[in-house]
């Protein structure tokens, strides 16, 4: 949690506005692969990696959001 901790909230808001939502058009990747997962078409490798890449910064936001909010967790 200390990893968590010492990053600060300007470069995780940042990463996940930038590399979270990249390429910006037609639609954010993420809401792309997020759409592809529900509907059972992330089949290939690529797709998988994307959705991890894209995916990793909102998770970081969201897990130092809980952080934040409850710091006895």
């Amino acid at each position: 949690m200390r990893a968590l901790d010492s990053v600060s909230w300007t470069i995780v808001i940042v990463l996940a506005l930038t590399l979270g939502l990249a390429p910006f058009t037609p639609e954010p990747h993420i809401w792309e692969k997020l759409k592809m997962l529900a509907a059972g078409e992330l089949v290939r490798a690529v797709d998988w990696f994307d959705l991890l890449l894209h995916g990793v910064p909102w998770v970081v936001l969201g897990l130092k959001a809980v952080r934040t909010l409850r710091p006895d967790a």
